[in-house]
C-alpha cells in the first residue's frame, strides 16, 4: 500500500469511528427519552389532587389536579389541526373555582364550523392536568383579537385577555352531562423523540 492510499484510509476510519459514535449516542439519548416519556405517561395518570396555591411551572409540569367550580362563558380559540379530523379550535376558557380562584381551563377540541357555538356555562366538576405548553417562537403570529383567534397557548397573554391566573388546566374528564367541547387531554404525543431516525442516519453514513 503506498503512502499516498494510507492517509486518506486513516481519514476514513476516523471518520467511520466518530459517525458509529455518534449513532450509539442516539441510542442512549433514545433510551433516555423513552425513560422521560415513560415518566411523564405515568405521572399524567396519577390521582388528581387540588390545584397548587402557587403552582411551579417544573415542579408542576403534567401534575393532575381537580376541581369543582363554574364554566364561565369567557373563552378564548386557539387554532389547531388534528391528525385525521383536521383544523378547528382549542377552546381555552376561564373556570371559577369553589375556593375563588380563576383559572385557564383547556376544555378541549371544537371544528371550525364550531368556533361561534354557544357553549353554556354551569357547574362542573373537572379532572386534568397542569400544562405550560411550549408553542410560541419568533414566528408566530400575534393573536386576532377582534376575530378571538390565537395561534398558541400563550398562557401570560391569555391569561391577561380572561382575567385568571396564569395557570392552565387541560381537561380530561368533566361532570358535564353532555359536554360541547371534545375533551384534548394531554399526553406525550407532542414530545419530539426523532433519536431512533438520526440513529439510523448516522450509521447509514458510517
Amino acid at each position: 500500500m503506498t503512502r499516498g492510499m494510507i492517509l486518506p484510509l486513516v481519514f476514513g476510519l476516523l471518520g467511520t469511528a466518530v459517525l458509529v459514535w455518534l449513532g450509539l449516542w442516539q441510542l442512549d439519548r433514545l433510551d433516555w427519552k423513552e425513560g422521560v416519556m415513560a415518566e411523564i405517561e405515568a405521572r399524567i395518570v396519577e390521582a388528581p389532587v387540588a390545584i397548587p396555591a402557587t403552582p411551579d411551572p417544573v415542579r408542576d409540569q403534567f401534575l393532575p389536579v381537580e376541581a369543582t367550580g363554574w364554566m364561565t362563558g369567557d373563552e378564548a380559540h386557539v387554532l389547531v389541526s388534528v391528525k385525521g379530523i383536521g383544523p378547528g379550535y382549542r377552546i381555552v376558557s376561564a373556570f371559577e373555582t369553589d375556593d375563588g380562584r380563576r383559572v385557564l381551563l383547556d376544555r378541549g377540541f371544537v371544528r371550525e364550523t364550531a368556533k361561534e357555538a354557544a357553549r353554556p356555562g354551569g357547574a362542573a366538576t373537572v379532572t386534568g392536568n397542569l400544562h405550560w405548553p411550549d408553542e410560541i417562537d419568533r414566528f408566530t403570529p400575534q393573536p386576532d383579537l377582534a376575530d378571538n383567534i390565537w395561534f398558541a397557548r400563550d398562557i401570560p397573554a391569555l391569561a391577561t385577555v380572561l382575567g385568571t391566573e396564569p395557570v392552565l388546566v387541560v381537561l380530561r374528564e368533566t361532570s358535564e352531562t353532555d359536554p360541547p367541547v371534545t375533551p384534548f387531554p394531554v399526553d406525550t404525543s407532542g414530545i419530539p423523540n426523532n433519536h431512533l431516525g438520526y440513529a439510523v442516519q448516522w450509521f447509514g453514513m458510517a
